[in-house]
């Protein structure tokens, strides 16, 4: 394994750089995404168990907001239900914009691993084609095995380019599909809320 890499030339290193960002990424995203972590269940009826019973001061909206994402942006509308409908939902909106920029991190990283890894193996190619070019004009073709290493730096750091960034390309998508599917859901859960405290207000 050590010869190939060493065969493909300098700019195996940033693509081997490129690989391990990308494997960090990917588990980070992984462990942080979490479904249970994102959207804890039964976590608005919890909410609104605690409403009922007036048990949501200061501490308890606090460690609301702490737990999870969801719990940030319901801890954000209750925090201002006092003052209507309308103000706790624009509260909500903003609250979920800086959670979903949350979510998103390290998403544009990993799109750019996946972007510029076939670059720097096509960019491998060039070098290698350079290479065999160069060895013939000064060796003509009579030595194989000139040719050969020239070739094989260009296959190298194409194949390594490529098989960093389609794992890339495939993850990031995925998360971005996933963040998606999260901030609906937050919202939903969100609207829920909302009708449940000011629907139950306007019935009493």
């Amino acid at each position: 394994m050590f010869e190939i890499i060493k065969s493909g030339g300098w700019l195996m290193l940033p693509i081997i750089l490129c690989s391990i960002g990308a494997m960090g990424i990917i588990a980070e995203r992984l462990w942080s995404l979490r479904r249970k972590k994102i959207l804890p269940p039964e976590l608005v009826s919890q909410v609104w168990k605690l409403s009922r019973e007036k048990k949501l001061d200061d501490v308890s909206l606090r460690h609301l907001k702490n737990s999870s994402p969801l719990g940030c942006i319901l801890a954000a509308g209750l925090s201002n239900s006092h003052h209507g409908r309308r103000f706790m939902k624009e509260c909500i909106e903003e609250s979920g914009r800086m959670v979903v920029h949350d979510l998103e991190r390290f998403l544009n990283t990993l799109g750019t691993i996946a972007l510029i890894t076939p670059l720097l193996g096509l960019l491998g190619t060039v070098f290698g084609m350079i290479r065999v070019f160069s060895s013939l004009m000064e060796h003509g073709i009579g030595n194989p095995g000139v040719l050969a290493g020239g070739i094989s730096v260009a296959l190298i750091t194409t194949a390594a380019g490529l098989t960093v960034a389609i794992p890339s390309l495939i993850f990031h998508r995925y998360f971005e599909r996933l963040v998606d599917e999260y901030v609906v859901n937050m919202e939903d859960e969100a609207v829920k809320l909302i009708d449940i405290l000011h629907g139950d207000r306007e019935d009493g």
